[in-house]
């Protein structure tokens, strides 16, 4: 039978989507009856003049919903549906407008629902990722052959440091692209760098290595910094202390002057002001960890696998042979911010507080979602999954940068060639603020509101630089130019044209 659809790219919907909901709108109100054969894949997608993937993508949906039945060598056939409720008219729309919604969220901000926002706003938002190229096909196709396998073992109680197969997996990728050396059983999975971070405040945020001190550990940050870890290692009883940084990053005899036995760092490329730190500043800070026992360098390598220009910089725990870098990384901005998947890699001499402290813990990361992405992994998906992601961001990246240059005599672009965020450094302030009503001797902070502001009336959202200043002791700061970030990744090339537009605009 042939199905007479209408496809319409640009309205909001993915292809498939539309596929899927025409499908099931034809069988729900009657028009496809049980038993009758849908076309195969490869002929409506011919007929669409789509990829056969996104055909296969939609019935596999229909297929899961029970509104088809797919059998392999044979076709796709439609099942009974008596028993689905049809939807009204006004539930329908309803329903619609829902999805809309939905999907206008994803594509602009999905790891700031939290923070709502008018639909005419463009949103450059440093914190989210482009989900529209997630492989969901190949997750859902992964999923069903680890079920259709009987995997009793996947809900029972597994191990803590979470499961084997997926440590050795993720060992061997860590060494392969990032330079680590480790052992399977010196890393701990676990739901997000949050979890993990409370993990190393029962292992060291209690009492010190020192027996002179007790209770409060000192841990050296820079400011600005990531400012959800400085707030959990607050919480587990960590005490804060800004470590002052330059061009290259944290400064090791800032920290050396320091009483902080623990340091945490980002130094592929510093979260939020893209600094990459140089192998001479990283040799100086594991030398200050060396000096004494219990010092430790916690390397949050967050983002990594996004770098456009030259070879990825090695971690520095590529670079310990002492044992002094305690390594954090995720699968949330490589893959998806639902995943939650991250890790720790510890230490050898960290194994047996590790065991004695938190070994009661059970793996916060569900077995079967550990199992999907071991197989990712293993099978090349991931691989193939982060060179599109890296072609996609990279033309994001190279746009921005094209449409910014009319305000290079104002800003200073700086955190160009990786990640997924930009920052504008103000070269003079005084004629800025000229622009957007300012006024002489005012803080940094106070320049920075006054850019935001001046972007918002435009409908541009855009982040100052000081908002990630962490609270403690703010007069230890070095005086940083004004700054803004843009992030790109969660924007279409249209909207960075648009919003790019728009702050020139603002801050001519």
């Amino acid at each position: 039978m042939e199905l007479n659809m209408e496809l319409l790219p640009g309205n909001g919907r993915h292809l498939y989507e539309q596929i899927y909901e025409y499908i099931r709108g034809e069988i729900r109100s009657g028009k496809l009856l049980a038993g009758e054969r849908l076309p195969s894949t490869r002929q409506l997608a011919a007929s669409l003049k789509i990829a056969r993937t996104t055909v296969e993508l939609a019935y596999e949906q229909l297929e899961e919903e029970g509104y088809l039945v797919i059998r392999r060598g044979s076709g796709a056939y439609v099942c009974e549906t008596q028993n689905i409720p049809s939807l009204t008219e006004g539930s329908r729309k309803s329903a619609e407008i829902n999805i809309d919604r939905n999907s206008q969220t994803q594509r602009s901000c999905p790891a700031l629902q939290e923070n709502p926002k008018r639909k005419t706003e463009i949103d450059f938002s440093p914190r989210t990722i482009d989900m529209s190229m997630f492989p969901y096909a190949t997750w859902r196709r992964i999923l069903r052959g680890i079920l259709t396998g009987d995997r009793a073992d996947l809900f029972r109680r597994g191990d803590p440091q979470g499961d084997p197969e997926l440590r050795t997996t993720i060992a061997h990728y860590l060494h392969l692209s990032r330079g680590c050396h480790c052992d399977p059983e010196q890393i701990v999975i676990g739901a997000g760098n949050d979890y993990l971070l409370m993990v190393l405040g029962i292992l060291l945020g209690k009492t010190s290595f020192h027996s002179d001190v007790q209770n409060g550990v000192r841990i050296g940050m820079e400011s600005p910094t990531y400012l959800r870890a400085a707030d959990v290692m607050r919480s587990m009883g960590f005490s804060i202390e800004p470590i002052a940084d330059d061009e290259n990053g944290m400064r090791a005899d800032a920290l050396e002057e320091s009483d902080c036995q623990l340091a945490y760092l980002m130094p592929a490329r510093q979260f939020p002001t893209g600094v990459v730190m140089p192998y001479p500043r990283r040799a100086e800070l594991l030398s200050w960890a060396a000096e004494k026992e219990g010092r430790y360098l916690i390397e949050d390598d967050y983002d990594s696998e996004f770098k456009y220009r030259g070879r990825p910089v090695p971690s520095l725990q590529s670079m310990d042979a002492g044992g002094k870098v305690i390594y954090l990384g995720t699968f949330s901005k490589s893959i998806a911010p639902a995943i939650r998947v991250s890790y720790l890699i510890l230490p050898k001499d960290l194994l047996p507080a590790f065991h004695e402290k938190a070994g009661f813990l059970s793996c916060t990361v569900p077995r079967l979602d550990q199992a999907i992405l071991n197989e990712f992994i293993q099978k090349g998906y991931f691989e193939r999954y982060l060179n599109r992601m890296r072609n996609h961001y990279r033309s994001k990246h190279d746009r921005m940068l094209e449409l910014l240059k009319p305000m290079e005599g104002k800003f200073d672009i700086r955190g160009q060639g990786a990640g997924l965020h930009l920052v504008l450094h103000l070269k003079n302030s005084d004629a800025c603020l000229d622009a957007v009503g300012g006024q002489e001797k005012i803080r940094q902070d106070e320049i920075e509101q006054k850019l935001a502001d001046a972007a918002r009336a435009q409908g541009v959202i855009v982040y100052p630089l000081s908002e990630q200043n962490l609270p403690e002791n703010p007069s230890s700061r070095r005086q940083a130019s004004p700054a803004i970030l843009l992030g790109y990744a969660a924007l279409t090339e249209e909207e960075i044209r648009e919003g790019t537009q728009k702050l020139i605009q603002a801050w001519s």
